[in-house]
């Protein structure tokens, strides 16, 4: 929001106090649903992702990776099942270049992929009002994080943040979007991030893909990581990663002191001008804090992290909400 007008400036800080106190409404637009469909769905997704497709319903929902052969991650999702197939929800930027390359692997398979963005309303929501509307087009609204409940025409999935998303056949949308319009304040990608962030959950974005091994932005302790599966691309060095105990960088979640973008590289005094480690998502909060997720080696914190080779401006270690070994 760096150089943004007052007025603008000002809208951004009411969507901050709505999200904070009220009921919101945000329309998923920095985020793409890769659809895949055919019999051969499961199996074929199984051989690809890192997670265990086997634990994805249509009542249960699962984040996942996908990595190049390296075992770098080219991108990560959110999945669900509707209609026997399955969804993935993933960064819109890297949306398209994700399914052309699965689609590359498909081969004989019965399988059919697609970014089906235009066909499906993507929106996130959160607050009493706004779960309440929920409930007059759904049967019961999803209790625990991953609970997916779903209706004819799309579905609810409780996230790690509390809050929900909802997807929805948009020729159908249009009652249950009028209900949320009329409950809900909107607010923007930005303010919405803030709530991935809070809760440790990052997303793969086009800067920082093929930097991290799925542990490095820790899809071992967000369930994104089955080492009991067959082979998948990459499942060498992250089973090698795992057993050999050498993660040595994690994800964390960070104060900046500066201005800082998705990609851009973390130092600390104990490695001099080799970078230590990589912003990963970056958020603003109220008072113009910057929080961030960003990956670096856990013994930077040691002699600290900086955003500069000079080591100024130093990142302050805000914790997360969940246990990292």
């Amino acid at each position: 929001m760096s150089g943004l007008s007052p007025d603008v400036s000002d809208q951004y800080m009411q969507q901050l106090e709505a999200l904070r106190k009220g009921d919101v409404l945000c329309m998923m637009n920095h985020f793409a649903v890769i659809r895949v469909s055919g019999s051969d769905a499961q199996s074929f997704l199984q051989g690809q992702l890192s997670s265990d497709l086997r634990e994805v319903s249509e009542s249960h929902s699962q984040y996942s990776s996908y990595s190049n052969a390296k075992g770098r991650v080219l991108g990560n999702f959110l999945i669900w099942q509707f209609r026997a197939d399955y969804f993935l929800l993933v960064s819109a930027d890297i949306a398209d270049a994700l399914c052309k390359r699965l689609g590359m692997f498909v081969l004989r398979a019965q399988v059919k992929l697609q970014v089906a963005t235009e066909q499906w309303l993507l929106a996130g929501v959160k607050g009493g009002r706004a779960e309440e509307a929920l409930r007059a087009v759904f049967s019961g609204l999803p209790e625990q994080s991953h609970d997916v409940i779903a209706s004819d025409s799309g579905g609810l999935i409780r996230l790690p943040a509390g809050s929900l998303l909802l997807f929805y056949d948009k020729p159908a949308a249009a009652a249950v979007g009028n209900q949320l319009e009329q409950s809900c304040c909107r607010v923007g990608a930005e303010a919405w991030s803030l709530l991935d962030i809070s809760a440790g959950i990052p997303w793969i974005t086009r800067p920082t893909q093929e930097q991290f091994v799925p542990q490095m932005v820790n899809m071992d302790v967000l369930g994104g990581i089955s080492f009991k599966k067959g082979c998948y691309p990459g499942q060498e060095i992250v089973a090698r990663t795992q057993y050999l105990g050498k993660v040595k960088r994690r994800l964390f979640r960070v104060e900046l002191p500066v201005e800082a973008s998705p990609g851009d590289a973390l130092y600390s005094p104990a490695t001099g001008e080799q970078a230590i480690g990589m912003v990963v998502n970056v958020g603003r909060e109220e008072n113009a804090r910057l929080v961030a997720l960003a990956v670096a080696q856990v013994a930077g914190w040691e002699t600290g992290l900086f955003l500069e080779k000079e080591h100024k401006n130093a990142l302050k270690n805000l914790g997360l909400p969940y246990v990292v070994d």
